[in-house]
């Protein structure tokens, strides 16, 4: 059944809205994903705070001309998706990005992120990969703890080796 004008109008409203609001947001192409794999990305992606909207690519092509974003807009192929941060001050901006490359690897081929919105720049599928690489706050706060501790552990164990000597 087709789409109704008034139905396009209020999903128009409601991408305009995730654009227009969304510290990050990231452009996913998706295909041949069964049902009960769709509603795990949903679920999953729910847990973690991130918002996930299918819509048709001529709506998401006419938000993203209304956009505030610097340079070119990225190729939209196939069936495309919109993952972004639900909370409008969400901390962590790279969660989509993150979380969708998770998905991309465990549905190898069916799924894939063609670009995004980072930081008011629209950016190619490779930079999106880049961000989605980085390591959560978490992550990265117990790596920095784990810099700062080192020497002291190191320290510590000279200290304990030059003890056992005398």
């Amino acid at each position: 059944m087709p789409i109704t004008r008034k139905q396009k109008e209020t999903i128009l409203e409601k991408l305009q809205g995730i654009l227009s609001s969304a510290p990050s947001t990231v452009f996913v192409n998706f295909h041949g994903l069964t049902v009960r794999d769709a509603m795990e990305i949903r679920k999953e992606l729910k847990a973690n705070d991130v918002g996930y909207t299918v819509a048709k690519k001529t709506l998401i092509k006419k938000a993203l001309e209304g956009a505030q974003a610097k340079g070119d807009i990225p190729a939209l192929d196939g069936e495309v998706a919109i993952a972004y941060p639900r909370s409008a001050g969400a901390v962590d901006t790279t969660a989509p990005a993150r979380n969708m490359y998770t998905f991309q690897k465990k549905f190898d081929g069916r799924m894939g992120i063609l670009g995004g919105i980072f930081e008011g720049e629209f950016l190619n599928r490779e930079r999106m990969l880049e961000i989605a690489t980085i390591p959560s706050q978490t992550v990265l706060r117990g790596m920095f703890a784990n810099v700062i501790n080192s020497p002291i552990q190191r320290l510590v164990i000279a200290l304990g080796a030059i003890a056992e000597k005398k």
